[in-house]
């Protein structure tokens, strides 16, 4: 049985209570980053990483246009193994495969050669796994991996300090620098197992596969322009019906010698028709939801369901009272990731702020596409969501609600929600609430232990709609 990041360390946590993927420390799961989808999330951690990739590629192409060849030549030969994270395609201990060494150079060689690169239509990483002989899925995600090292750094860092997790200075190893346009490596406090950093990644943004699809890209799109040129030239190809109508079957050009689906037919053809390849980018959906925690799982050699009603036991079992206050927020921690995956994202604890004179108890990422997150960031200004905890045995009162809203800022956002054990007056608590919207200090929305079970429920019958009503619901009744 394979040792989990989470048991290792003792986080009494499973995966739908993390933020991160936990992985088995001693091999690696079939899971991979892909470009694609960071360049369409909205959250701030995944438009840094696609900015960063951008930055990365572009250079290279800048220094291939320009002929600065050996530094392309340098820069490429960085991408080495990102064993620390985990993901990948070994069955045993962890080789990521990387493209340094002579891979480099053949990538080098390619982009070189390539009319795209040269005119700047090849202008995006995730092109090259279409068209870039020997560049795979795993190899794609062994790239962005090594470009974007600098943000799962801190991401892991936040993490650790998020749930507790024990860390010491290691090496980071190499990352790029967009600021700087260079290679760097300096000391981060990091998780290690015997002997090796661990580098945490987002659940959210993993996939089993690349949205970039070889297959798709051939039939859908390729075959489709040949069959236009080939009846157009009325070549051999071509089949007259008895009807009198002219066809080429996709069939017939996949017998050709000539369009046999390889990178390096993908490669000349998209030197030669440009058009075809951005037809089939522009065509790429612009939401690709994140895997449910579920799916991770099913990643995994030994999975389980996970047991919601232990959860709701948990939460009910924490007595009131500052003595176990940092086990509700813990808690707590755990519960808003269960019910709100994959909407709010990245969540940090006790984020200090004003030069540390202020500790926010939780902030998150909104990354929602769709739903109450999705209409709540279109009409109150809010890319983070803050959580603050009272761990009450009564009502908070004036000035919890104070403490949050002045949490509030342009830049964080300015909608929280306010968690606590229970409350007795609803209408006087919906009524503060409101004061602290009509008085322009933002929105506050309470969730107490009943709102949470009932949440905990409807997630534990995957029902999402129910979710949304519930949040709909409390917001309406604050602003309306």
């Amino acid at each position: 049985m394979d040792l989990r990041f989470s048991k290792y360390f003792k986080l009494e946590k499973k995966q739908h209570e993390l933020d991160f993927v936990d992985v088995p420390l001693n091999t690696d799961i079939r899971l991979f980053i892909d470009p694609y989808t960071l360049s369409i999330r909205s959250d701030e951690f995944s438009m840094q990483c696609s900015n960063i990739v951008i930055n990365f590629f572009q250079r290279i192409i800048d220094d291939i246009k320009d002929g600065r060849f050996e530094s392309a030549k340098y820069n490429l030969n960085r991408l080495r193994e990102p064993n620390e994270t985990h993901l990948g395609l070994s069955n045993e201990n962890p080789i990521g495969k990387g493209v340094s060494g002579k891979q480099s150079i053949d990538i080098f060689e390619k982009l070189k050669n390539s009319r795209a690169t040269k005119t700047g239509f090849l202008k995006d990483l995730s092109d090259c796994e279409l068209v870039i002989p020997g560049i795979s899925r795993d190899k794609i995600s062994d790239i962005v991996t090594n470009i974007i090292k600098i943000k799962l750094l801190e991401y892991t860092q936040a993490q650790c300090n998020t749930y507790n997790i024990p860390t010491i200075p290691v090496s980071s190893g190499k990352y790029w620098n967009p600021q700087k346009g260079i290679w760097e490596e300096e000391y981060f406090n990091l998780p290690v197992y015997k002997n090796k950093k661990i580098i945490l990644v987002p659940k959210a943004i993993v996939r089993y596969t690349l949205e970039y699809n070889q297959k798709k890209y051939y039939n859908g799109f390729v075959l489709e322009f040949l069959q236009e040129e080939h009846l157009n030239a009325n070549t051999a190809l071509v089949q007259l019906l008895k009807n009198g109508t002219r066809r080429v079957t996709k069939k017939d050009l996949k017998k050709d010698p000539r369009y046999k689906p390889t990178k390096q037919f993908l490669y000349e053809f998209s030197n030669e028709h440009p058009e075809v390849f951005e037809k089939y980018t522009d065509s790429l959906p612009e939401n690709v939801p994140s895997l449910s925690n579920e799916q991770i799982e099913a990643k995994q050699q030994i999975s389980e369901d996970f047991d919601y009603d232990a959860l709701i036991e948990n939460l009910k079992k924490i007595p009131t009272g500052k003595e176990t206050e940092d086990d509700y927020h813990n808690l707590i921690i755990g519960i808003l990731e269960v019910i709100f995956y994959p909407n709010l994202f990245s969540p940090e604890k006790e984020v200090r702020i004003h030069n540390g004179r202020k500790r926010i108890d939780i902030t998150y990422q909104n990354a929602a596409k769709d739903g109450f997150f999705e209409y709540i960031i279109n009409h109150v200004p809010c890319p983070f969501i803050i959580a603050e905890c009272k761990n009450y045995s009564e009502d908070p009162q004036n000035p919890e609600l104070d403490q949050l809203s002045g949490r509030f800022s342009p830049r964080r956002g300015r909608f929280g929600f306010l968690v606590c054990r229970k409350v007795e007056n609803k209408d006087l608590m919906d009524q503060r609430c409101k004061d602290t919207a009509c008085d322009d200090r933002g929105y506050i929305m309470v969730l107490d232990d009943n709102d949470l079970i009932t949440l905990i429920n409807f997630r534990k019958r995957n029902d999402q709609q129910s979710i949304e009503d519930f949040l709909t619901k409390k917001y309406k009744n604050l602003v309306m």
